[in-house]
């Protein structure tokens, strides 16, 4: 299991992505399309057209990792491409992974600080 601090940003890359991409194909579409940092430490999340597969991009400083999980049956809720990148919070990324709809729950009234997005949407 992946885990990561609730400091580490999290962002899903909306939209269809060639999961026959890897390290640099996944960063230049960091760089070139979200026009972010990909050596930020931010985790960046891709999907692929038929939404079965799933590819999270992390650098940790000393090299970039790529992990992917393949479903062997059912697909990801994944958004169109309205937004470029998504926040997502590590317990969204852990719903996410395993299967939960984002769009058909909602999140309780809670305080959170303000974040200021790293990556323009």
């Amino acid at each position: 299991m992946l885990t990561f601090t609730s400091a580490t940003p999290i962002y899903l890359v909306a939209g269809v992505t060639d999961m026959r991409k890897s390290f640099d194909g996944l960063s230049a579409i960091v760089t070139n399309h979200l026009r972010a940092d990909p050596l930020s430490g931010a985790v960046y999340v891709f999907c692929n057209r038929k939404r079965d597969r799933i590819k999270l991009l992390v650098w940790d400083r000393s090299g970039f990792w790529v992990f992917a999980k393949r479903l062997e049956r059912g697909t990801f809720a994944w958004p169109a491409m309205g937004h470029k990148a998504v926040d997502l919070t590590r317990e969204e990324l852990t719903l996410l992974v395993g299967g939960i709809d984002l769009q058909h729950t909602r999140r309780r009234r809670w305080y959170r600080c303000a974040q200021t997005s790293r990556v323009s949407s």
